[in-house]
């Protein structure tokens, strides 16, 4: 406890601490967040990182870094901070930081929106969606999340009875509304919203599916949470996704927010969402490089 206040008497480092309690930031973010040079803020992570009070996860050629400081000790953090102005603009500046995230994904997918079937999109398998759709047979009400043009739900609304849709891309959201009409499904919907909040209704649906989405969430597990709040008791859950890979260009070639996940931090993540019965499998490898595989999670929310 002595060595971790004593890392805390550094402003920088209690600047830094308080961010990554809010958010998981990489050395670039801090950087832009704190107006700071990289080798400034890489020593001052190293330190916390040695006093135990933050950790760093890989993801490609980046280092994530998360908060790892025990609560009694953040308490005394929040207290301190009291004695530092630049603590409400870092607030300020996260949030732009956040914005920033979304932006970048909103422009990359409206830029998307008609063109899904003719350009190459990482993961997106017919063989992955088949696996997944032969594991789990929908019915009722269905959701979409994260469903760009509508392909899926579309496909989905053949056997259910109301399907979904939802995208965080107006002009996506406004496509597949479109498309769906000219096709008369009239039983299906597109509602504008986020993944980690999807706009639906509590236990309501009997099927929920993330298809190639949760790598674009800025929360993955908070997403998972999500879909577990809007589905029934015995309602499931279908994800399908990137296998963690390294191929560090799909940050900006796909406006990827994750490089994939790997089947245990996917097992994790519903686990701690609350779901059971949880299955998790590769079900394909993409022939060219940089030879993408699809993760399929299969759960269901608990009866009781």
């Amino acid at each position: 406890m002595l060595k971790s206040l004593k890392l805390l008497t550094d402003p920088t480092r209690l600047r830094i601490l308080m961010l990554l309690a809010e958010e998981s930031l990489s050395v670039a973010e801090l950087q832009e967040l704190l107006g700071m040079g990289q080798s400034r803020i890489s020593t001052q992570l190293s330190q916390l990182k040695n006093g135990g009070l933050v950790r760093d996860e890989r993801s490609g050629k980046n280092n994530i870094y998360f908060c790892a400081a025990e609560e009694n000790l953040m308490k005394v953090a929040r207290l301190a901070t009291d004695e530092l102005t630049e603590v409400a603009a870092d607030r300020i500046a996260l949030e732009h930081i956040r914005r920033k995230r979304k932006d970048s994904a909103r422009v990359y997918f409206d830029q998307l929106a008609g063109k899904f079937g003719k350009d190459y999109v990482p993961g997106r398998s017919w063989k992955a969606l088949a696996e997944a759709l032969l594991k789990v047979m929908p019915s009722g009400t269905v959701a979409d999340l994260g469903a760009g043009e509508g392909t899926l739900s579309q496909l989905l609304s053949q056997r259910a009875e109301k399907v979904i849709a939802v995208d965080i891309s107006p002009k996506m959201c406004a496509f597949g509304q479109q498309l769906a009409k000219e096709h008369g499904i009239d039983h299906l919907e597109y509602r504008l919203g986020d993944l980690e909040n999807p706009p639906i209704a509590e236990q309501t649906l009997d099927l929920a599916v993330l298809s190639q989405a949760l790598h674009h969430a800025e929360h993955p597990a908070k997403a998972i949470r999500a879909a577990f709040s809007i589905l029934k008791p015995g309602g499931r859950l279908i994800v399908l996704d990137l296998l963690q890979h390294a191929f560090e260009q799909a940050r900006e070639l796909y406006a990827d927010r994750w490089l994939g996940f790997s089947e245990s931090e996917l097992s994790i993540m519903l686990h701690q969402a609350g779901f059971a019965q949880i299955e998790t499998m590769v079900v394909d490898q993409e022939t060219e490089a940089p030879r993408f595989q699809t993760l399929l999670g299969i759960a269901m929310r608990p009866l009781s």
